[in-house]
């Protein structure tokens, strides 16, 4: 299909201001880094996710599904094919102890939400700068608490376009990895089983959690958050710190002098000045200590062009 094509394809889908042409990703990365995208498609229900899926199937167009951003560095070169966002599909509900959030909340406002309704358990949550999509496919946890620990069951959309629920069991939840991310599954809807807690005890954990989130991590800076898995045995933002990384960098990309483990856009960086550093630290790291340091964000689309 021609470009023109496929752009008449999307419309047929899904309304005129929900299909963007050439959309800067950087706009859409918590990092502020990236080309652009040759469609950015944002659907409305979960009919029209499927009908997308079976369109790019169909068609054989690259595709590719974004949370908000935060654990991704989009290339300079940008995503050639079709980038889906849930920011329209973002619904919180409660019914009794379980909290239903479509993929493209915020895994925040959800914990915010038990906050209020007095359910506790998702009070790790609190600080996670992600989607519910994003949380479910990487296992997302904080302070002691993981996704795993309160999730009942999902929704999905496989690469098919079939529309799946997977229970607890079968998302196969580990250490920053689940069936989701294997399977290339898009989470439409999650269910969460809390408990019934009390409100000032659930707060006073929260806010525990957001002073220390804030006072040790560079909020101040885009970044795409803690950019290395923990390594067996280490920790990895204490071995960049112990290799001298912090403050050095490339381009307008350095290593947080706050902590360690995070990449910040500190003056006006490109894609490839962030990528560059991650390569530095990496190599510095493994040179020093012998330890291969893992990705945690997701580093995607095309290299720029030559000049």
């Amino acid at each position: 299909m021609t470009s023109n094509e496929i752009y008449k394809a999307l419309l047929s889908i899904c309304k005129t201001e929900n299909v963007m042409r050439n959309e800067p990703m950087k706009n859409h990365t918590l990092t502020k880094l990236g080309g652009s995208a040759d469609f950015f498609v944002t659907p409305e229900s979960y009919g029209e996710m499927s009908e997308i899926v079976q369109l790019v199937n169909r068609e054989n167009i690259p595709f590719m599904l974004l949370g908000n951003g935060s654990n991704m560095v989009v290339r300079d070169g940008g995503i050639r094919g079709v980038v889906v966002q849930f920011s329209k599909l973002r619904d919180l509900n409660v019914e009794g102890t379980k909290l239903i959030a479509q993929g493209g909340a915020n895994i925040i406002d959800a914990s915010r939400l038990a906050l209020k309704e007095e359910l506790t358990g998702l009070e790790f949550a609190c600080g996670i700068p992600g989607s519910i999509g994003g949380a479910m496919v990487m296992n997302a946890g904080a302070y002691g608490g993981e996704v795993k620990d309160v999730i009942d069951h999902v929704k999905v959309v496989s690469k098919e376009g079939d529309l799946l629920t997977l229970s607890r069991e079968e998302l196969d939840l580990k250490y920053r990895s689940s069936i989701i991310g294997k399977k290339g599954y898009m989470v439409l809807e999650a269910v969460f089983e809390l408990k019934k807690g009390n409100r000032e005890e659930i707060k006073e954990k929260m806010d525990d959690l957001t002073f220390q989130r804030e006072s040790k991590q560079p909020l101040e800076y885009p970044s795409a958050g803690s950019v290395f898995k923990r390594p067996p045995g280490y920790f990895a933002g204490k071995l960049i710190q112990d290799s001298g990384l912090q403050g050095k960098g490339v381009g307008g990309a350095e290593v947080s002098t706050k902590h360690a483990g995070f990449i910040i856009n500190k003056s006006n960086a490109t894609a490839t000045d962030y990528i560059s550093t991650i390569d530095m630290v990496r190599k510095t790291v493994k040179d020093t200590f012998g330890v291969e340091l893992e990705l945690e964000v997701k580093i995607v689309g095309e290299e720029p062009a030559e000049k």
